[in-house]
């Protein structure tokens, strides 16, 4: 039982790391995609004998033709489901009708608060004494499916964004592998908003 993953990412890819480093999830990972070939996350790949490939965004002509090439390259390595580790790129209906209830995203804020790409300047600049991390499921809108995990993280009041930036990833590190394993192993059942865990 269960179900390989593709993880998309397009810099660093530390939370790909996290993924990589727990061993239960780590065999279920039948590619890494990046839309940037210079992208760290495809180094961490390699390292790990994972198989990788390079979509690049400008060689298509519009986000649905790129989502495509991407949900194409994810079916040739036999990956039923998604999981995007810091991948820049919005995905489009298509995509995501391929893939329903099957594609996961981190984002740096208690969702519905501060949805896309500057969630934690925003949450500085809105004086929020308490941000997080959510786990979603994607659909067609940005930051928008239904949420599957939450985790605050106080804002101090002398945080930079880069200091908030750093505690919101030692969250991201603990619970992203929590709900990627209950992901793998089809223990999540959504209904309309809701998703419940077994």
């Amino acid at each position: 039982m269960g179900i390989d993953i593709a993880v998309l990412a397009s810099g660093s890819g530390t939370n790909l790391q996290v993924l990589i480093d727990t061993p239960d999830i780590r065999p279920r990972i039948a590619c890494v995609v990046s839309d940037n070939s210079d992208a760290r996350a495809l180094v961490r790949a390699g390292d790990a004998g994972i198989s990788a490939a390079v979509v690049r965004w400008q060689d298509h002509p519009d986000r649905e033709a790129f989502s495509v090439a991407v949900a194409d390259v994810i079916d040739t390595h036999g990956a039923k489901g998604v999981v995007l580790a810091g991948f820049m790129r919005v995905l489009s209906k298509p995509f995501i009708d391929r893939f329903p209830n099957r594609v996961l995203n981190i984002h740096p804020s208690l969702l519905p608060a501060f949805p896309g790409a500057h969630a934690v300047d925003l949450a500085l600049d809105h004086g929020v004494a308490v941000t997080g991390v959510t786990v979603h499921l994607v659909d067609e809108k940005v930051d928008h499916g239904p949420i599957v995990a939450q985790r605050p993280v106080p804002v101090k009041q002398d945080d930079t964004v880069d200091s908030l930036h750093t505690r919101i990833q030692v969250e991201e590190h603990t619970l992203y592998p929590e709900v990627v394993r209950a992901f793998v192993n089809e223990e999540l059942t959504v209904e309309g908003r809701k998703v419940t865990w077994e």
